[in-house]
């Protein structure tokens, strides 16, 4: 079983910086080579959306449209960690962002989510 926590998530203006952290447990994703670990997320009334993901193994990155030039995704494989940096956030980036591991296409762990605020 693997465990997903998320942390980071607070109120923040138009234009500022977050960072989000993912720390995984309960299983050693170092020799789970096909593991990818993303972020979605899902703003009031709307579904949830992807929005960046990493391979556990070679570092490959894909992300949404709508945050590539802002938001940077990257792992640290010794700590069992990934980090999403988050950079000239807008109002339309507010939304609870879950973190999310499995076997692409199918993401099989998932955590509780962390809200992320950003005023206009």
């Amino acid at each position: 079983q693997v465990q997903l926590v998320e942390s980071g998530g607070r109120l923040v203006q138009t234009g500022g910086s977050l960072r989000l952290s993912c720390a995984a447990s309960g299983r050693p994703f170092g020799t789970s080579g096909t593991y990818t670990m993303g972020w979605f997320r899902q703003a009031p009334g709307k579904d949830r959306e992807f929005v960046a993901s990493i391979t556990w193994s070679g570092g490959a990155t894909r992300y949404a449209d709508s945050v590539k030039g802002r938001f940077t995704l990257s792992r640290d494989n010794a700590k069992n960690t990934v980090s999403l940096q988050m950079n000239s956030l807008k109002p339309e980036d507010t939304a609870v962002y879950y973190c999310a591991a499995g076997t692409v296409p199918i993401y099989s762990y998932w955590g509780q989510g962390t809200q992320v605020t950003v005023s206009s």
